[in-house]
């Protein structure tokens, strides 16, 4: 796969396309090779990402309070939401891994494909200026966004479970992941909640936080 392949995904054609690759060059392949890795562009990519998404929110949900904005934030500004848009663009097929990285994992983990996203964010800016930023963020965020709204309030229903559970004693909350459907630029995930080992209920969702509240909503439902 060439860079070209990726710039077709991003929808933006690089004028600087050593940017784009210093994004993508992993800290173990920097250290074997002697180069610059993409941590500076990873801190810098991150400040944009919270700016825009940001603004984003404000401008399009004026309803939202103060601290309903920062919880749908959050949830979708997490190293998982980042994942999965490394996962849709194939960024794995284009990062730059020393090789021990490459034994560990082929494709990356999840915390390294994150961390690209961010890095790339920062090269789109630095090559052409906020708008292909702006428009790379809105256009990959604008959905997790509009879903986070809408379940905003159930990023308490898994601590109000857990003090219903308590309430007599210690207990033992698992999420597990029992499904997982569709592809992966569009799954959904499917959780079960369980109290000492005894299954509560099942949850859906598009994110696993999501799926996870769904089911600690049901279950705070039945017990």
């Amino acid at each position: 796969m060439e860079l070209q392949d990726l710039e077709k995904e991003l929808e933006y054609t690089f004028k600087n396309k050593e940017l784009l690759k210093k994004a993508l060059t992993h800290t173990s392949y920097a250290y074997e090779n002697n180069i610059e890795s993409n941590e500076k562009l990873e801190f810098l990519g991150d400040s944009i990402l919270e700016f825009v998404s940001s603004k984003y929110i404000y401008e399009n949900f004026p309803k939202l309070k103060e601290g309903e904005m920062t919880k749908v934030r959050a949830t979708v500004v997490c190293e998982e939401s980042l994942h999965q848009i490394a996962k849709k663009h194939n960024f794995s097929d284009f990062l730059y891994l020393g090789k021990s990285e490459k034994i560990t994992c082929k494709e990356g983990r999840p915390a390294i494909l994150a961390d690209s996203v961010e890095a790339v964010i920062a090269a789109m800016y630095l090559d052409g200026g906020l708008e292909p930023a702006k428009k790379f963020i809105e256009k990959n965020l604008k959905e997790p966004i509009e879903l986070a709204s809408h379940h905003v309030g159930e990023k308490d229903y898994k601590t109000v479970l857990q003090e219903k559970l308590q309430v007599h004693g210690e207990v033992k909350i698992e999420y597990v992941l029992i499904n997982e459907i569709g592809p992966d630029h569009d799954k959904i995930f499917e959780f079960e909640v369980r109290c000492n080992g005894k299954k509560l209920a099942t949850g859906k969702g598009k994110s696993k936080k999501i799926a996870q509240m769904d089911a600690a909503r049901k279950a705070i439902e039945i017990c």
